[in-house]
C-alpha cells in the first residue's frame, strides 16, 4: 500500500482537471492505496519571498496553508498534480505551492513517484508540454523522484465537459497502477 496524495488545483468548482483528479484518486483507492485529495480552492498559499530561512531549519516562516500541503507532500510516496492549463502553462496557484515546498529539497522526502494531470480548451497534444516542463524542473531539484507520467484531456472548457472523455478512463487506470 502507497501514501498517495493528490493536489487539485484548479479553482473552479466541477472543473475538469478536478475530475481527472478524482478519477487517479478513485483508480488508486480501488488498488488498496491510501489517497487523499487536496483541493486549493479556498486556501490561502502565499508567494515565496526567497528568504531561503527553510533550507536551515525545514519550515517556511510564512503562515498560511502551504506548510501543512508541504509536510503532506514529504510524507507521501507518491504526489499527483491536477491542473488546468491557462495559456499553455500550469495553474498559478500551483506553481505558487511548487515555489512554497522549498523546505522539501533538503529535508527526507518520502515521494519518488510524481504524475501530471491536466486539461485545457485546446486540444493538441502538444497544449500541455510547458505545464508538464515546468514541472519536471521542479522534479529535476528531487534527485530520488521522477515524473512516472501524464494525463492529458483536451478539448473541454465548461465545467464537467471532460464527462465521457477518454482521459477519464486514462487516470483511474493509472491510478490503479500506480
Amino acid at each position: 500500500m502507497k501514501k498517495i496524495i493528490v493536489i487539485s488545483s484548479s479553482l473552479r468548482v466541477n472543473s475538469n482537471s478536478e475530475a481527472l483528479a478524482g478519477e487517479f484518486a478513485r483508480g488508486a483507492a480501488d488498488s488498496g492505496n491510501e489517497v487523499e485529495i487536496i483541493s486549493l480552492r479556498g486556501k490561502e498559499i502565499r508567494f515565496c519571498t526567497g528568504c531561503l530561512t527553510c533550507q536551515k531549519t525545514l519550515q517556511c516562516v510564512l503562515r498560511d496553508d502551504a506548510p501543512a500541503i508541504v509536510g503532506k507532500m514529504r510524507d507521501a510516496d507518491v504526489i499527483v498534480f491536477a491542473s488546468p492549463i491557462y495559456y499553455y502553462e500550469m495553474a498559478g496557484q500551483l506553481k505558487t505551492l511548487l515555489d512554497r515546498a522549498n523546505p522539501l529539497y533538503p529535508s527526507d522526502y518520502r515521494f519518488r513517484d510524481i504524475y501530471m494531470l491536466t486539461s485545457a480548451a485546446e486540444d493538441e497534444p502538444s497544449t500541455p508540454e510547458r505545464a508538464v516542463g515546468g514541472l519536471t524542473g521542479w522534479i529535476d531539484c528531487f534527485g530520488k523522484a521522477r515524473l512516472a507520467g501524464t494525463v492529458f484531456a483536451g478539448g473541454v472548457t465548461s465545467p464537467g465537459e471532460v464527462i465521457g472523455h477518454p482521459s477519464l478512463r486514462q487516470a483511474y487506470e493509472m491510478g490503479k497502477n500506480v
